[in-house]
């Protein structure tokens, strides 16, 4: 039997960097995914590094703004492979994110980052400095110093990392010895094909961390735990693409008063086309709609935010996620990361993609207090076993079906 201090379960950023911050302390860690790393939240995220402007739009500094206020800082070091983990070889779509709205934009934000004590400050970009996309647009642009990376590369790069510690598991096929709720004694993990009878991982780990997302509300239910504790909420995100000569390459947010109206950042795929994720609020707003509905407003709201972009000749489709969280009075997003500990369980929650660090940071001083590192390394039953491993999920774009001409949709819709 295995007896590493750490399991962890979920592969996602959060997981994956938390793998890595505890085997870096000395901590013997592995880690369980159920399907693919990333699925769900993370590769479905925009991989905007917040640094807390835009929580502070309507002027003043906000929980939220002050937990993600030194992310950029630490994200930056590790891209640069100035510190742990080095993260060199993660794809970095764009090194800054661009601000526009109306004629009011630049005399709210010239002065706020630094008024508030941010790390990022927006500078406004002079008209003929502007990107082509927005070279027509009569207000203000900014410019800010958030970084958006692939999160693909950057599940890829963590996993590289630590190979032989991660484990592809099947939780229905998973059984937990229990000596009250969120003690967890034992794990009996079949293997997830079946197709070696009677092959089985025992794992009787010190600590166990469920961050796994949207899974931790069945995780917590089989450590014999609430699971009330979470909360989900929905967005539908909105994917368009285009050859790269008809829809450039744009990483930004476009600013409505306090709120973020529309946030796009674009991609490559492997067709070589521009890929744009609309989030914000085009994709709060599409949580109530179907699909074709959901094109035909983003198509509307594209027409606004970005006049000069032609729509004709742009396909369209759209996916769900549930923005997995600690519960909230009132269902509110939470201002950080989270974190419970019942037994020798934690669950976590990263709230933001960018707060990824600060989670592992975290969660990694509450083990060294509770389990101090035993004996380092890998447990060589661990290490020595053939078992699957998971691979990295595929972006939304190389997966989704059902893409529609832009325009037509917008048409169907008008005819309605």
């Amino acid at each position: 039997m295995a007896r590493p201090d750490v399991v962890i379960f979920g592969g996602g950023v959060a997981g994956l960097w938390l793998l890595d911050e505890l085997v870096r302390r000395g901590h013997d860690a592995v880690l369980l995914e159920a399907s693919r790393l990333g699925s769900g939240q993370s590769i479905a995220a925009q991989g905007i590094i917040h640094g807390g402007l835009k929580y502070s739009l309507a002027g003043s500094t906000t929980g939220s703004a002050l937990g993600v206020k030194q992310m950029p800082g630490v994200w930056a070091d590790c891209l640069a492979g100035r510190r742990d983990p080095d993260l060199g070889d993660v794809t970095v779509r764009s090194q800054t994110c661009l601000l526009w709205r109306g004629k009011s934009l630049g005399s709210r934000l010239g002065f706020l980052g630094a008024r508030l004590g941010l790390e990022v400050t927006p500078r406004m970009i002079p008209p003929g400095e502007r990107p082509d996309v927005l070279v027509d647009h009569s207000g203000s642009v900014a410019v800010i110093d958030e970084q958006v990376i692939d999160p693909a590369s950057l599940l890829a790069s963590l996993a590289a990392r630590h190979p032989h510690r991660l484990f592809l598991y099947d939780p229905v096929h998973t059984d937990w010895r229990l000596a009250g709720p969120g003690q967890v004694v034992e794990l009996r993990i079949r293997h997830p094909w079946d197709s070696l009878p009677g092959a089985t991982l025992q794992i009787a780990p010190r600590s166990v961390v469920l961050a796994a997302g949207s899974g931790n509300a069945m995780l917590r239910e089989r450590a014999g735990l609430a699971t009330g504790a979470m909360q989900r909420r929905p967005l539908h995100m909105v994917m368009v693409r285009g050859e790269a000569g008809r829809l450039p390459e744009l990483c930004g947010h476009q600013v409505d008063g306090a709120h973020t109206r529309m946030t796009i950042t674009s991609s490559v795929d492997p067709a070589g086309r521009t890929v744009w994720q609309l989030g914000g609020q085009v994709a709060e707003d599409g949580v109530s709609m179907g699909r074709r509905e959901l094109v035909a407003h983003a198509a509307r709201e594209l027409a606004e935010v970005l006049p000069g972009l032609d729509l004709a000749p742009l396909e369209a489709t759209s996916f769900r996620v549930d923005r997995a969280e600690a519960a909230t009075e009132g269902g509110r997003r939470p201002e950080t990361q989270s974190l419970l500990i019942d037994g020798n369980t934690i669950t976590a929650w990263p709230t933001k993609l960018a707060l990824a660090p600060a989670l592992a940071a975290q969660v990694a001083g509450v083990l060294d207090r509770m389990a101090p590192p035993a004996v380092p390394g890998v447990s060589v039953d661990l290490e020595a076993i053939d078992w699957p491993r998971p691979e990295v999920a595929q972006p939304p774009w190389e997966t989704a079906t059902d893409w529609l001409p832009v325009m037509a949709a917008a048409a169907s819709r008008q005819a309605a």
